[in-house]
């Protein structure tokens, strides 16, 4: 809910709250690595940008001598033929340098087209692999809105300013100069006369935009809530309907929406003065320098032709300064826009840590990191320079401590001991530390202290790759992909062949509904998965694991969202895929773990109890007192 409100400013109204970059020579030096591959195609874009300008103005200028020397009868010259001849060949070449501009204008925006996109491109693609690259805490410490922002609004206004607001920017700033010099050229009174608007104008927008932003920050608040009590009663209709909360939900929304008309009536009012006021008030302008530049051709010290390319000047003089006006806001919105993505780009990826320890001098010394080898009869090695040991599944902690941050530890002096094809299980409150421990033994997150290996070799001498690739994991969320049911299951092993992944559905037990699905394996799974039950994607998630066939399973809370019915059901796939497979089990549901060889009770951060389940019922300690009810998980 609270990201609705955050939620990055769309549209005309959101540049009046442009947000301005920390280091703006950091997000230039980020953008200039991806231009300067095509420094070609910017050059000629601003040279055709150049030129095009350059091109307008002589065509307005070409229009004095075209007026004086052929239609003004006081200072024309000549016969009516000549004069109509001089006409027609001042037209032909003011067509000419009007051409220029239209090929000019085309060759520009095909270049900046060109350069925008493949620069784009490569943000996008380079954004993406980083992201891939970068280590789980990253996404645990960031919500996924405030990612994605960095692929859709980010990428957006940087696209934008580059395709746009950069030739705009140079284009406007050459017109603005030429525009200057050809009217003092003219008259220095009537180009202080047309300048005059120039800081009225300023003056005026300034007053109503200080006014008006104060509402249009409101309007987006109001817009975010609007939004927010949308998706929240569209998300929960099934509770709305069965409490009849329609009218009262009904009543909430009108209340919301009026004031969010009531904001944008207020935020649109004040906004939509500035575009009439700067008119009028150019109005005002244009007509003074029409009657002074009128009274001076009467007393003749100007000519009609240099009147009216002067008017034709002083028309085209606002139109540059609200072209840089709007290309700022546009350039130092993408310009922050950039910075964000760099910061992306900035964070450390899981293979520089690996490299760092690669390059330790007493893992050069064992040979290098270990990496996971798979002899083709499915027998599994760790292998380095120089040893080569079978995987057996052995999994040690040794007194692990561990704080997600400085302040507060997560995990106090955890030891355990699982041996190879045993099943482990962790039972405790919420917040005790069980997928803690998890995320550690798939390094995910670096200990504080004490050890973990895996067949007695310390987990930071394995390779992160290869140290998952060892592991199945099936978690209490799925997650299915846009795809066939086949190519779902084949995400563990891409390489798998189609006797592989039924085999594997098998194992799970998934097999059977399968088969009654209209097209079977090659059913489409799309909306993660919401054609089917919870059941049956878990089952798939199952045989997913089952596929990648490797020696250490870990089930996080695996049936904790079905029901009893479909837990069994469910179990019958697990009890095949932790066959011989040292596993790890957290469960909330204690019936789960009854038939574990250990089961080892958390709370807050300690193993405060372990055992069997007949010997921690014998205990009679925590462990009794949820068995039996007495008490309950947190």
């Amino acid at each position: 809910m609270a990201q609705m409100n955050k939620r990055p400013k769309h549209g005309p109204n959101a540049r009046m709250m442009t947000e301005k970059p920390e280091s703006i020579k950091k997000s230039l030096r980020f953008i200039w690595g991806y231009l300067k591959h095509r420094k070609g195609l910017l050059v000629l874009a601003l040279i055709m940008v150049g030129l095009n300008t350059v091109a307008f103005l002589a065509g307005t200028n070409y229009l004095e001598p075209i007026i004086d020397n052929f239609l003004d009868p006081r200072t024309a010259t000549g016969t009516v033929q000549q004069r109509l001849s001089g006409l027609a060949s001042g037209m032909v070449t003011l067509g000419c340098i009007y051409s220029v501009t239209v090929v000019s204008s085309y060759l520009q925006n095909r270049f900046m087209v060109k350069v925008s996109q493949r620069t784009i491109n490569e943000v996008r693609r380079d954004l993406f692999h980083h992201l891939q690259e970068l280590p789980v805490r990253y996404f645990d410490s960031r919500s996924t809105g405030d990612v994605m922002s960095r692929f859709t609004n980010d990428v957006d206004t940087l696209n934008e300013a580059l395709q746009n607001g950069l030739t705009t920017l140079f284009s406007s700033s050459i017109t603005v100069t030429g525009i200057l010099v050809l009217m003092v050229r003219r008259s220095f009174l009537l180009t202080f006369l047309a300048v005059c608007s120039v800081p009225l104008t300023l003056l005026a927008t300034g007053r109503i935009m200080k006014i008006s932003r104060r509402f249009f920050q409101e309007q987006q608040s109001c817009l975010g809530n609007v939004n927010a009590y949308i998706e929240e009663i569209m998300s929960g209709q099934k509770v709305v309907k069965t409490f009849c909360y329609e009218d009262r939900a009904r009543e909430e929304f009108y209340r919301r929406n009026e004031a969010l008309r009531r904001a944008a009536q207020l935020a649109q009012g004040y906004g939509g003065m500035m575009m009439p006021m700067s008119k009028n008030i150019n109005n005002v302008i244009y007509a003074a320098v029409a009657t002074v530049g009128g009274l001076m051709t009467i007393y003749g010290t100007m000519t009609v032709g240099s009147l009216v390319v002067f008017m034709q000047l002083v028309q085209n003089f606002g139109r540059p300064i609200n072209e840089l006006t709007q290309q700022y806001n546009t350039v130092v919105t993408a310009l922050a826009g950039t910075e964000r993505i760099a910061s992306v780009m900035e964070e450390h990826l899981e293979d520089e840590e690996e490299r760092k320890r690669e390059a330790l001098p007493e893992v050069i010394a064992e040979g290098g990191l270990y990496s996971l080898v798979n002899d083709g009869n499915g027998e599994f090695f760790w292998e380095n320079g120089k040893e080569r040991r079978r995987v057996c599944g052995e999994v040690r902690f040794a007194d692990v401590t561990f704080g997600y941050t400085e302040k507060k530890r997560i995990l106090n002096g955890i030891s355990l001991w699982a041996k190879p094809g045993q099943k482990i299980a962790f039972v405790g409150s919420t917040g005790a530390g069980k997928t803690t421990i998890i995320n550690l033994l798939t390094g995910f997150y670096q200990i504080d202290g004490g050890s973990i290996t895996i067949d007695g070799i310390d987990i930071s001498r394995i390779k992160n790759d290869d140290l998952r690739n060892a592991m199945s994991v099936v978690l209490q969320d799925t997650h299915l992909f846009t795809a066939t049911i086949a190519d779902n299951i084949r995400y563990a092993r891409p390489a798998a062949t189609d006797e592989e992944v039924v085999q594997a559905a098998k194992l799970a037990s998934a097999d059977p509904f399968i088969r009654r699905l209209p097209k079977g394996y090659d059913t489409v799974i799309e909306g993660d998965g919401g054609n089917l039950s919870q059941g049956q994607r878990q089952l798939l998630n199952i045989a997913r694991a089952a596929l990648a066939d490797a020696p250490i399973l870990i089930l996080d809370e695996a049936t904790s969202s079905v029901d009893t019915r479909t837990e069994r059901h469910i179990e019958r796939g697990l009890d095949a895929l932790m066959e011989g497979r040292t596993t790890f089990v957290i469960a909330h549901r204690l019936s789960t773990v009854r038939n574990s060889k250990a089961i080892l009770v958390m709370e807050q951060g300690q193993i405060i109890e372990r055992g069997s389940h007949e010997d921690l019922l014998a205990q009679k300690g925590r462990y009794y007192q949820l068995y039996t009810g007495a008490a309950e998980l947190d």
